[in-house]
């Protein structure tokens, strides 16, 4: 089950990832307020987590990026018995890693972006997120109509540094973790590697895709392997 991040939604989120299906049952996961379905007021990471957490009914191995990655975490949590295992890429949750200086430099701009920047103007909001985040993908000018809504909806979400994770709960948890990072940024670095120590989680870094590690080519074989692991 492949739960996407902000901006993308599913689809294009895990578009490399289609091929596993030739390996897996895939369930690619459109969250609300992405296309195709209707714009949304308000995006809440608890609210999506329960959404996640419903539909694992009868077991899956869960796989979250970014935003998606905190939503897989709390999701995991609340069914742990129906997680064979969990995979998160970069999740920005940065109350885990409260002072370390590149963590909380990231959490001080991202409120001022929210609170201070263009959050009419849903392309330059996107613009510098993207860059706010570490990402190379340079959206097109002006933006399409699935963009845009993405745009839209990345302003409205709730804050993902104050998703509170529970880390002994997961570090309890009898399936296995996986962490995932690019390399890239040291506030998404710091994050992965107190998740990797508290949850005794195996890690990966895959450096040269920014913030979307899941495109590197190596990823689906890694991916794979540890959910074979994890079957076994």
């Amino acid at each position: 089950m492949l739960v996407h991040g902000s901006v993308m939604g599913g689809r294009p989120t895990w578009s490399r990832q289609r091929e596993l299906r030739r390996r897996f049952a895939l369930e690619i996961l459109e969250r609300p307020g992405f296309p195709p379905g209707p714009p949304v007021d308000r995006v809440d990471f608890d609210e999506h987590a329960a959404l996640v957490a419903a539909a694992l009914d009868g077991g899956a191995h869960l796989v979250g990026h970014s935003y998606g990655g905190v939503i897989a975490l709390l999701a995991a949590a609340l069914r742990t018995s129906d997680v064979r295992s969990l995979t998160v890429i970069e999740p920005p949750a940065l109350d885990v890693a409260r002072g370390v200086p590149a963590v909380d430099a990231f959490i001080r701009e991202g409120e001022d972006w929210w609170l201070h920047g263009p959050t009419g103007d849903p392309e330059a909001f996107l613009r510098g997120f993207l860059r706010f985040v570490g990402s190379a993908f340079e959206p097109p000018s002006p933006l399409t109509a699935q963009l845009e809504q993405g745009a839209r909806t990345l302003v409205v979400e709730r804050r993902p540094w104050e998703a509170k994770i529970p880390l002994d709960e997961l570090a309890a948890a009898p399936f296995p973790k996986l962490v995932v990072s690019g390399g890239h940024h040291a506030a998404f670095d710091a994050v992965c590697d107190v998740l990797e120590e508290r949850l005794a989680a195996e890690r990966l870094v895959l450096a040269g895709y920014g913030h979307s590690a899941q495109r590197h080519p190596d990823f689906n074989d890694l991916l794979a392997a540890f959910v074979e692991r994890a079957s076994t």
